[in-house]
């Protein structure tokens, strides 16, 4: 099942993307719509969509070409991105298999939808890519062990972690080392997209084929079983001190291919990203000046 959000008029509607098409999705009591798809995770609603496919539907559903599609989650509380946690990624820039997961964080300032532009922001000239599998949480957990940890995922979309290399790893390092806040963390440095597919619908998402490009020419390629720590370590990690709340977003590492470490050309204006998840979908963005 795929939930999107999207832009009806100036407000936004969560919908069930089925083949080509995308349906408004009644509330419980039927006499409205859901207004987003994190209204649908923090009401624990998925089962209650799912139980209404057919009759959603057989409903009146609009091209998905037609709409202007949103970030699959508008508010999420929290936003994780592991580093480091790919072993190409790690061999590409000569750094050992780290022993435990690393994560920095990213604000909703930097979420971007499916469609939308990447800016180009005027304090950097080295601007890179990082196609990841995203994980969205669907239930409220705190000290969950790895075994149990699936039973907290939503379900999962693509992420492109966008990376200001030359505000991240500056030419003169300061003693408190990489600045992450700068490097990750600028307006739209995260588009997220194109919709969320439920964790049912992808069982082995590590066997799957995970992929960038850059105005059609591949950067990054590999499958996500290269991943060192898998998804329900990360949420046991994680959730071992803070406590996991539906909406929110764990980013799992990318592959090999980044610019800064292989020697590909950093992002202009113009320039058309693809990230792509097989089993999921394609999230395409634009590059533009600020």
């Amino acid at each position: 099942m795929k939930l999107a959000n999207y832009y009806q008029g100036s407000e936004t509607r969560a919908g069930l993307v089925i083949d080509s098409k995308i349906y408004p999705i009644e509330d419980r009591e039927g006499k409205s719509f859901f207004p987003t798809v994190d209204r649908i995770l923090s009401t624990e609603s998925i089962d209650f969509v799912r139980s209404k496919q057919s009759e959603v539907s057989s409903g009146l559903g609009v091209s998905v070409d037609s709409v202007k599609l949103a970030p699959p989650v508008l508010s999420p509380e929290k936003i994780y991105c592991a580093a480091v946690n790919y072993v190409s990624h790690g061999k590409e820039q000569n750094q050992s298999p780290p022993t435990e997961p690393y994560f920095f964080t990213k604000f909703r300032n930097a979420l971007t939808g499916a469609g939308d532009s990447v800016l180009l922001p005027k304090i950097s000239k080295k601007v890179d890519w990082e196609v990841e599998l995203a994980v969205i949480i669907g239930k409220r957990g705190k000290n969950i062990s790895k075994e149990r940890a699936i039973d907290y995922v939503a379900g999962y979309t693509i992420a492109n972690d966008i990376s200001f290399r030359d505000l991240q790893m500056p030419d003169k390092q300061n003693y408190l080392g990489m600045n992450w806040i700068r490097g990750k963390g600028l307006d739209t440095a995260l588009p997220l997209g194109p919709w969320l597919l439920t964790k049912d619908e992808l069982p082995d998402p590590y066997s799957s084929e995970i992929s960038l490009s850059v105005n059609g020419t591949e950067r990054q390629k590999s499958k996500i079983g290269d991943m060192i720590f898998k998804i329900d370590s990360l949420i046991e990690y994680v959730s071992s001190d803070i406590t996991l709340v539906p909406g929110d977003v764990i980013s799992t590492g990318t592959p090999l291919g980044v610019a800064a470490f292989s020697g590909a050309p950093f992002l202009k204006a113009g320039d058309v990203l693809e990230a792509k998840i097989e089993g999921i979908g394609v999230l395409r963005n634009y590059v533009k000046a600020e």
